[in-house]
């Protein structure tokens, strides 16, 4: 089993940065495309930034110019650079990774526990 393990959410105040980090843990397992999703009050799970194995990227409309996705390959975790922060980037924000178990050849998404994070205007 592969766990995902975020960090870096917070309070900020519009126009802030935060960076998130998310880590991945276990045994005999690769990693596929790594994603950030977003989720806020009476609202549905949305993506945020993507990025695949070999470093190519996407973002949601509402956060390009501002959010830098990137990751550390040989050190299994991505992450989110968010700057200019706005009230509506309140959210609690999940990690999703594309997981290969290498010993049995499953492929699952795994998700994490989600961090918060809150942009005071």
């Amino acid at each position: 089993q592969v766990q995902l393990v975020e960090s870096g959410g917070g309070l900020v105040q519009a126009g802030g940065s935060l960076r998130l980090s998310c880590a991945a843990s276990g045994r005999l397992f690769s990693i596929n495309a790594m994603g950030w999703y977003r989720q806020a009050p009476g609202s549905q799970r949305e993506l945020v930034a993507s990025i695949t194995s070999g470093g190519s990227t996407n973002y949601a409309d509402s956060v390009k110019g501002r959010f830098t996705i990137s990751r550390d390959n040989a050190k299994n975790t991505v992450y989110l650079q968010m700057n200019n922060l706005k009230p509506e980037d309140t959210a609690v924000y999940y990690c999703k990774a594309g997981i290969t178990i290498l010993t049995i050849a499953l492929v699952y998404d795994a998700w994490g526990q989600g961090t918060q994070v809150t942009v005071s205007s």
